[in-house]
């Protein structure tokens, strides 16, 4: 049997930033993980440039805020560029506030993280899929094979589970005795009634989305909307699909609908009057091309179509108040009904996981059983688009891996 000071099970972002944490702090570590190799869901993060970071991240509306923040306290912005700056890569702003390796290669920054764990001595076994974790003299016995003295689970969720998140995590913490709220697809795309969209398949807009049932909106977000043949994708709709997602669990009947306004820096007067200014201007254009100076004209012929019962040619002076309303309100509240979302095998991250009141909100370590820590997406903690997800992963991992090193030098 080997011995360890220290056994991660999962080898994606979290699972390497507390091995490599661990390892400078003289522990011996293995990693073990189900893929044929390490940080394979990295490579696909931020398009395949790694979006590894954000400026906002503290004041981020992360779900489980207050206790994410604790483990930001002491793992912050400046530590990350530094942790990474110290593997041997730079960092970059894009001018929005999100951190991209200068290189813009995700590769890269897998190619560093493996890198720093060899250089460490970590031991990596790889298509080991960790499935029994028994408590044993003070410390774990691992698949019947490892000894370790303490256990980080870094598993991951269920988002993308090609990637390596099977939800493998979460049974092994219910198995360990802790509660996991069930997991839901997030950052992920929303799928429409059938055919709703599909005459708008391609076009892009910025737009404010609100998800809206019978009890009223539930979520909102502003950004950019990219209509597809099944729904809509683009960073606004994935921030919202969280709590579509919540909405549908085990009620595949659900009644909710995205309500987009398409135009949020305008008010309705503002629109009213620069339809009538339209008119006035050149009354024998023709309706389809009214709203082409302020929308895509895919979508501009959309609502026209939606709001006014006339043909696309008709002359724009043909419109009376009221389809000049009618036309305001489909761009202030342009509706989609819709069937739920694209589920975890198209999801960035899980939304749910292992119930963070039972576990240290500095430390990471279960509230349950001594040793065993837990840290990256298979607790409940996640972020928006943007490097939010990423900055929780590096950040829990050291946190852990810090405070198991911490807890087993002390007693050397």
């Amino acid at each position: 049997m080997k011995n360890y000071d220290l056994i991660i099970a999962g080898g994606g972002a979290s699972g390497l930033a507390a091995a490599i944490e661990a390892g400078r702090r003289g522990l011996t570590v293995a990693i073990l993980e189900r893929l044929p190799r390490v940080g394979k869901k990295i490579l696909v993060t931020g398009n395949g440039r790694c979006n590894i970071s954000n400026r906002d991240f503290k004041t981020h509306s992360y779900r489980n805020a207050d206790f994410a923040r604790n483990v930001f306290e002491n793992f912050d912005l400046q530590s990350t560029v530094d942790f990474f700056k110290s593997i041997g890569l730079l960092l970059a702003d894009d001018g929005e506030g999100r951190l991209y390796p200068m290189s813009n290669t995700a590769a890269g920054v897998l190619d560093l993280l493996r890198g720093e764990c060899e250089r460490l001595g970590v031991d990596t076994v790889c298509d080991c899929r960790v499935t029994d974790i028994r408590q044993k003299d003070g410390g774990f016995v691992v698949n019947g094979a490892y000894r370790a003295r303490a256990v980080v689970i870094a598993c991951g969720g269920c988002a993308s589970p090609v990637h390596g998140s099977d939800g493998s995590g979460f049974e092994l913490l219910k198995k360990l005795g802790h509660r996991i709220v069930p997991p839901v697809p997030s950052l992920v795309q929303l799928v429409a009634a059938e055919g709703v969209t599909k005459q708008l398949k391609g076009l892009r807009c910025s737009a404010k989305i609100s998800i809206k049932t019978g009890a009223g909106v539930i979520a909102a977000s502003q950004g950019e909307i990219l209509f597809t043949d099944y729904g809509v994708s683009g960073i606004a709709a994935m921030e919202v699909s969280g709590s579509v997602s919540e909405l549908f669990a085990g009620k595949p009947d659900a009644k909710c609908s995205a309500c987009l306004d398409l135009a949020p820096e305008l008010s309705m007067e503002e629109i009213s009057e620069f339809i009538i200014g339209r008119i006035k201007a050149s009354p024998g254009s023709e309706l389809e091309t009214l709203l082409v100076g302020i929308l895509p004209k895919g979508v501009a012929r959309c609502v026209c179509k939606k709001a006014v019962g006339l043909p696309l040619n008709s002359r724009i002076a043909d419109l009376n108040m009221d389809d000049i309303r009618s036309v305001a309100e489909q761009i202030k509240s342009f509706e989609l009904p819709l069937k739920g979302t694209k589920g975890f095998a198209q999801a960035q991250v899980s939304r749910g996981g292992a119930d963070v009141t039972e576990f240290d909100k500095t430390t990471l370590e279960s509230l349950k059983i001594k040793n065993l820590y837990a840290c990256g997406e298979v607790l409940d903690v996640d972020g928006g688009c943007g490097g939010f997800n990423l900055q929780w992963a590096w950040s829990s991992g050291r946190a852990c891996a810090r405070a198991a090193a911490e807890k087993i030098k002390s007693k050397e």
